[in-house]
């Protein structure tokens, strides 16, 4: 392992870089699913309809296509931003639509009283959904959320086919340079990746732990 320690520097900035593709497309696409979550239930038909539209269309594009579009076509059409901006602009359009899935689960198993009750004491529909539905919707789906994340977080790793120096680009290129110790570099990727998996694992069940029981 002596080859990870000698490039310890290497990795750990591929690492910074993995990171901050996780916790930027992982907000925004946090706040874009929750939003897409809300249209599916929204009275509005043509809200419903974009929604619906948006979900499907995300979900079912390959996350290569997707980087690629932001890469290579957004440029050619004047959108000039660094490509780690432009890689968490495509890895939170692939997510966000599986985080508003997980939501919709998540409301769609709200009892219909508390909609109810919400409307009954004059609550608007924004009001019943950012003050009564969703905060049970999130509790409920904790488990599956922590795994949108995780799955996000391997997915970082496409970026690097993208001029994005992450932890997997750096792998490839501290392997390409020393093809005796390919397994160890590899390995060495793997461990960093756990570092950051293994947490949100144990996160989801603890959080499950505190906030499922509590319903």
């Amino acid at each position: 392992m002596d080859v990870v320690i000698d490039n310890l520097p290497r990795y750990l900035d591929g690492f910074s870089k993995t990171l901050t593709l996780l916790a930027a497309s992982g907000l925004l696409s946090l706040l874009f699913g929750t939003i897409v979550a809300a249209m599916r239930i929204s009275p509005i038909a043509s809200l419903r309809w974009f929604a619906t539209a948006y979900t499907e269309l995300a979900r079912n594009t390959p996350l290569t296509l997707v980087l690629f579009f932001c890469a290579f076509i957004l440029p050619y059409f004047g959108v000039d931003l660094d490509y780690m901006i432009l890689a968490i602009i495509g890895l939170s359009y692939y997510t966000s639509p599986f985080v508003a899935e997980a939501l919709r689960s998540g409301i769609n198993g709200v009892p219909v009283g508390q909609a109810e009750a919400a409307r009954s004491l004059g609550f608007g529909f924004s009001q019943s959904v950012g003050l009564i539905i969703l905060p049970q919707a999130f509790r409920m789906t904790v488990p599956p959320l922590i795994n949108v994340f995780i799955a996000l977080t391997k997915n970082t790793s496409v970026a690097g086919g993208f001029f994005v120096a992450e932890l997997f680009t750096i792998g490839k290129e501290l392997a390409n340079a020393n093809g005796d110790a390919v397994i160890a570099i590899l390995v060495g990727v793997a461990m960093f990746y756990l570092a950051i998996t293994i947490p949100l694992g144990l996160l989801a069940v603890q959080l499950e732990k505190k906030w499922v029981v509590a319903r």
